[in-house]
């Protein structure tokens, strides 16, 4: 990984001459510290945002100004207490952290700032405090993602019933750390998730009318999914897609003058 990519490996001017060039942008990797059933690390949802950032920050032109922040590494996990090793910050912990770091590159003079997380659970509040910080920093642009979201072809991947089903540590997030640090990975592959109550139709575990479900009613092992048909083969294909998605994703941005003045228009 390039050091002109590390923020916190630059030197001051260094830094100045960068938050200065049009479309000057910040990505900070977000995780967490969670379970993730009986054989994958707490520290998984982090290690995915880390490897799939570098790799894309890599393959990206060495001339754009984009650089990154180091990981944050815990997160809001409280779906997942009850589990050892679970640790979860308060939601207002957070949002305030995330400000006060906007703030500080809003000064400098970075124009954008993405945030790249790879914990599903956490979606909503950075969604929350990403609208928090631009309605205080209107000159900062602020991108709250999700690691999953976004690149094409991951779910063609994934059969179902595990496409819907595997919510946590299931097939995708177990091929991927086999792929990605398989020393890491336990001998188990659980199949788990059903316990509790049936959901009301017309209801999910999450997607357009969702649950705010806790993984120890669910499962007993803390995997919501079928891990027994992962590998590394997959886990590959998952990395090369996800590296694909969000290197696009980024060069269109960095090829954008947005945020301009004005209203914001999709293309």
């Amino acid at each position: 990984m390039p050091q002109q990519r590390h923020l916190e490996q630059l030197a001051w001017p260094q830094v100045q001459e960068l938050a200065a060039q049009p479309g000057s942008t910040v990505v900070w990797p977000w995780g967490a510290v969670e379970q993730h059933g009986p054989q994958l690390p707490l520290g998984t949802d982090g290690l995915f945002a880390d490897r799939v950032l570098d790799a894309v920050l890599v393959a990206l032109e060495p001339s754009l100004p984009i650089v990154r922040l180091p990981l944050q590494s815990i997160g809001f996990s409280p779906e997942h207490r009850g589990f050892s090793g679970t640790i979860s910050l308060p939601p207002q912990v957070l949002i305030e952290q995330l400000v006060a770091v906007g703030h500080e590159l809003a000064g400098t003079g970075f124009q954008r700032l993405v945030l790249f997380n790879g914990h599903g659970g956490q979606i909503s509040l950075l969604q929350t405090a990403a609208r928090q910080l631009r309605a205080e920093r209107p000159e900062l642009a602020v991108l709250p993602c999700f690691l999953w979201s976004g690149p094409e072809g991951i779910a063609e991947l994934i059969p179902e019933p595990e496409r819907s089903d595997g919510l946590h540590a299931g097939l995708a997030e177990t091929s991927l750390m086999l792929h990605l640090a398989p020393q890491l990975v336990g001998e188990q592959r659980p199949c788990d998730g059903k316990r509790g109550e049936v959901i009301p139709a017309g209801w999910s575990l999450e997607g357009a009318a969702p649950l705010a479900w806790l993984s120890q009613e669910l499962s007993l092992t803390g995997v919501v999914g079928d891990a027994r048909g992962a590998s590394a083969a997959l886990g590959a294909q998952l990395f090369d897609r996800l590296v694909a998605g969000w290197q696009h994703r980024f060069e269109t941005l960095l090829a954008s003058p947005w945020p301009g003045q004005g209203t914001v228009r999709v293309r």
